[in-house]
């Protein structure tokens, strides 16, 4: 089973994470982390990577933070 939660960016060590709830992290995504995010409704799969930022794979969003993921 899945979980769902919402990406967060972590400036302590340079990585996104997954908040699934107040004090519950996934651990920080290295590149290529596979996950599927929520768009208009629809769960798309994807994976994580980073070049001078940290992008989706196939998703095209201005920001990363708060998207609905589940991993």
């Amino acid at each position: 089973m899945k979980k769902q939660g919402v990406l967060v960016y972590d400036s302590e060590a340079d990585r996104m994470d997954i908040r699934f709830g107040l004090l519950d992290y996934y651990g920080g995504l290295h590149c290529g982390t596979p996950m599927e995010v929520l768009v208009d409704g629809r769960w798309l799969p994807t994976r994580i990577e980073k070049s001078h930022f940290w992008y989706l794979v196939g998703i095209r969003v201005s920001d990363l933070n708060g998207l609905i993921v589940r991993i």
